[in-house]
């Protein structure tokens, strides 16, 4: 496989192909997927989102265990791995603050943090860190409020950032209905961002990758994108139905069995919507079927569980299981396209080649 395609710079760290994997929770990507794409030169990224489901006391210590199963799968990782390993984590997270300073104290290469605007995120570097922030946002809008907070406050631009559009797959940073107007699709916002990027770039003599993302599915795709000016790609759909990916089975095949219309939005306990393969347990919950549950731990700051006729942690940590008669599967637009399981090796030879046909194309 000839690489033709440049590769993605976040600072002093280089990836050798200019895709990051989507950070995916609960438990759906962890140190061994993430491990996989960052052998092959892409970055790996684990959602923290929920990390600490497999301890014992997870139920019982929640803030501990998760601190515990992150410091876990961030050194499975490194013995795995000599590439670029990040996390994913959300703000709206309640242990948010828990799961930055434990990545960084670890030392993980990259933090990716959106579902809410990570403005505090640089108060938790000291002088020896090393860790990059990266924003992930919907808008030019809410990339410069970071930056601007991050540069006021901290002395601090953001060391990448990444735009994510609405194809893509779980909680989403838009109103449903923004999902489906195009003045918000991923080709209009990138050029917003990107335009924001480059002031920032004037001011300072930092360089600011952006990084598109949301339904980015093939070789071809990651071409259009680099050549609208993104520096990267972020995809992580693709990555579901690979031998390596931290899901069951069962959940994997949810990808495989899933028709386009079964891929719908859903209206999530935490306040945003999010794009879900539709199966008997979302079809009871929209017929009003409350599913018994106590909420043990408020693991996700806008849920309003007192209302909500599911908890979202537990379906989800459900569906990692493959018991998917008590959960279900976030997905992105094109989970549909999906027709087999193959290895990471092979899904990025197969983007390449895909991308490399496009280029030739396009000459």
């Amino acid at each position: 496989m000839d690489i033709n395609i440049k590769s993605l710079k976040i600072g002093n760290l280089v990836a050798k192909l200019p895709i990051i994997q989507g950070g995916m929770g609960v438990g759906v990507s962890l140190s061994n997927l993430a491990s996989a794409v960052a052998n092959e030169g892409g970055i790996g990224v684990i959602s923290t989102a929920g990390i600490g489901m497999l301890e014992k006391d997870f139920a019982t210590n929640y803030i501990e265990a998760n601190i515990r199963a992150l410091r876990k799968e961030i050194k499975k990782a490194r013995e795995k791995t000599k590439g670029i390993i990040g996390v994913n984590i959300m703000v709206a997270l309640s242990n948010f603050a828990d799961m930055v300073k434990t990545s960084i104290d670890e030392g993980i290469d990259i933090i990716f943090s959106g579902a809410g605007l990570p403005l505090n995120l640089p108060k938790f570097l000291n002088n020896s860190s090393k860790t990059k922030l990266v924003p992930i946002v919907s808008s030019g809008k809410a990339f410069n409020l970071i930056a601007k907070r991050w540069l006021q406050k901290y002395d601090y631009l953001p060391d990448a950032v990444v735009v994510e559009g609405p194809m893509a797959g779980g909680h989403l940073g838009y109103s449903s209905e923004q999902i489906s107007n195009p003045d918000y699709s991923l080709d209009k916002i990138l050029k917003d961002v990107l335009g924001e990027a480059r002031q920032y770039e004037e001011i300072s003599v930092k360089q600011i990758p952006v990084i598109a993302a949301g339904g980015i599915y093939t070789g071809e795709d990651i071409y259009k994108y680099l050549k609208m000016g993104a520096a990267g790609v972020q995809m992580a759909t693709r990555f579901v139905t690979t031998d390596e990916c931290d899901a069951s089975d069962e959940f994997k095949k949810s990808y495989l069995n899933c028709k386009k219309e079964d891929i719908t939005i859903i209206e999530s306990p935490v306040g945003m919507p999010g794009r879900a393969i539709i199966n008997k347990f979302l079809n009871d919950v929209k017929s009003g079927e409350r599913k018994p549950y106590k909420c043990l731990y408020h693991c996700i700051k806008t849920c309003d569980y007192k209302k909500s006729s599911y908890c979202i942690s537990q379906a989800l940590i459900n569906a990692q299981r493959g018991l998917l008669v008590n959960g279900f599967a976030f997905a992105g637009a094109n989970a549909y396209r999906a027709d087999k399981i193959i290895s990471v090796k092979d899904l990025i030879s197969t983007l390449m080649d895909e991308y490399n046909k496009a280029l030739y194309l396009s000459v």
